[in-house]
């Protein structure tokens, strides 16, 4: 968590996204580490599926079966969606849906626990891990002048 707190925290200065992160882990060992883009490049570009890409250009395959993906933030439902379809097997996450929702970001209310039970996904979810940091980090990003919320 702590790599994805550190990449998330870029867009405290290049406002190129939100204050969002993660990190993609398999066997110990460090596959992906990204930020979110979406200001830069477009409305996909969330950290976690900035990850999930190159992750998979790194091990030249779709399936990321054996991986663990942190997330600062609860993903989205698309980004749970990918997660899903790119076979990790956990989602570990910091704050929540709710959290960021607070602070102005046009999220969709469904948590990944309810799509997580509603398609029968075999991803496990472990919520509130690091949570003060991560929430540090959207406290400090709320502090931000320029920042844009999407």
């Amino acid at each position: 968590m702590r790599l994805a707190i550190k990449e998330a925290r870029k867009n405290l200065k290049t406002l190129n996204g939100g204050p969002f992160g993660a990190c993609i882990i398999r066997n110990n060992l460090v596959l992906a580490v990204a930020h979110n883009t979406v200001l830069e490049e477009d409305a996909t570009c969330h950290a976690e599926i900035n990850a999930i890409r190159i992750a998979s250009r790194k091990v030249r395959h779709f399936d990321l079966s054996g991986c663990v993906i942190y997330s600062t933030t609860e993903p989205c439902p698309m980004c749970f969606s990918a997660i899903h379809w790119a076979r990790l097997d956990a989602v570990i996450y910091g704050t929540n849906i709710a959290d960021v929702k607070k602070l102005g970001f046009c999220e969709l209310s469904i948590s990944a626990k309810n799509l997580k039970t509603k398609g029968k996904s075999s991803v496990k979810i472990f919520a509130h891990f690091d949570r003060v940091e991560c929430m540090k980090l959207l406290y400090d990003w709320e502090k931000v002048e320029g920042r844009r919320v999407y």
